[in-house]
């Protein structure tokens, strides 16, 4: 199979794309528009690009919200109750199915990597195990990475440690924590530094909800920016959400984005739901809630957008696609600039990848797999403009999915 007609992010003119079985075998510029021969896609002149990259959700919550309960006050905390409640409905087969049934939107959208936190704090792992499954079943469909998520606490829950422990040794790729939920600082301190020897350990990833939260006093990430540089881990280690850094002042943030650049440490933004969830104890001025997405950017620390929730307890919408927390996120994050703009798709393709650790499995690039979508507009800019979508997505060389634009008839 090959792709002509094809426009790439950061080259100018035409390309032709050859694929070889599972793996990108060829891309070579073209002189002139080319006609599409049997079996051969025709991007019309569009962007191709490797496939967008979901780094944060919460696929063992998806399509729970209301049951039994509604979160009302659309807090965080909140949410944790509602959820706390709707896990004594869970089930291994119920899990496995709302999993199923989102990850199906997930691919309709052109993702093809996923990233899931999964609540581990309950002592059946009944989540888990179910989503060691769904791993398994859905590879020809996406990549899974598991975090073992704490989500009442690692040192705050009773039996916390040995269930992430557990949870690790059951076949979880990430460690997960959420030290601001902790009953107390020290032991917010203490979850940070056993997650961290646990991935050590293990040699998983790390994957920590840090800071989630308008506290302005709320100060994990210095202690997880600080144990990931003095064990040289920065580059395997994501801080997700950091929403306090948003009402942190400007003279503390200068010396702690110096040691976030010592310690070179991922970030995850999930703006939607941030600014759902967060803001909810100011009367005016209201803050938005979000991490300084754009500082972290422009100081060249590497930062993404994930979907989080899908119609949980946390937050009641959703439907998978990415690009519509891309356009939301630049205009909360004040980042419509052209310059922004322009390059706006690393946001949710290689700057999620990199948060992954996806390394050499992603990129178009040749010997890469063929993994790879046709998008509907030229670049970057006019795909968000005209809010456009995947048209063709390929996985492995074979394709996943085609999408018929919606015709309009005018009269």
């Amino acid at each position: 199979m090959n792709i002509v007609n094809a426009r790439l992010r950061g080259r100018e003119g035409l390309y032709r794309i050859e694929l070889a079985g599972e793996r990108i075998a060829a891309i070579a510029p073209q002189q002139a528009p080319a006609e599409a021969g049997p079996g051969d896609i025709d991007a019309a002149s569009n962007l191709v690009v490797p496939p967008f990259v979901e780094p944060h959700i919460h696929l063992d919550a998806s399509l729970t919200a209301g049951e039994p309960a509604w979160n009302m006050s659309g807090t965080l905390f909140e949410g944790i109750e509602r959820w706390s409640e709707r896990k004594a409905l869970v089930t291994f087969d119920d899990t496995k199915a709302r999993a199923k049934k989102t990850i199906d939107m997930l691919v309709e959208h052109g993702i093809q990597h996923v990233r899931t936190h999964v609540d581990v704090t309950d002592p059946t792992l009944s989540a888990l195990k179910s989503m060691l499954e769904v791993r398994e079943e859905t590879r020809h469909l996406i990549d899974l990475q598991i975090v073992a998520f704490p989500q009442e606490g690692i040192e705050s829950f009773k039996g916390g440690r040995e269930l992430m422990a557990e949870a690790i040794a059951m076949g979880a790729d990430v460690v997960g924590g959420i030290p601001h939920f902790e009953n107390t600082r020290e032991q917010g301190v203490s979850s940070i530094r056993f997650l961290m020897d646990l991935a050590e350990r293990s040699g998983c990833l790390v994957d920590v909800h840090c800071d989630e939260t308008d506290d302005p006093q709320s100060r994990f990430l210095e202690v997880l920016a600080e144990e990931a540089r003095v064990r040289e881990m920065g580059e395997r280690v994501t801080a997700s959400h950091t929403t306090a850094m948003g009402s942190y002042d400007n003279a503390y943030c200068s010396k702690l984005f110096r040691l976030l650049k010592l310690s070179g440490i991922n970030f995850v933004s999930c703006p939607t739901e941030s600014i759902h969830l967060q803001g909810r104890f100011d009367t005016y001025p209201k803050r938005r809630g979000l991490t300084r997405v754009a500082e972290l950017d422009r100081a060249g620390l590497n930062v993404c957008f994930g979907q989080d929730s899908i119609v949980d307890p946390w937050y009641p919408l959703g439907n998978g696609n990415i690009l519509r927390i891309l356009e939301a996120g630049l205009h909360i994050c004040h980042m419509l600039g052209y310059q922004d703009l322009a390059r706006c798709l690393d946001l949710v393709t290689d700057h999620s990848a990199r948060t992954l650790n996806l390394g050499e499995g992603y990129g178009l690039v040749v010997g890469r797999p063929a993994n790879l979508l046709v998008l509907s507009a030229p670049d970057d800019y006019e795909l968000l403009r005209s809010q456009g979508q995947a048209r063709v997505s390929i996985r492995g060389g074979k394709v996943l999915l085609r999408r018929t634009p919606a015709r309009v008839e005018r009269y």
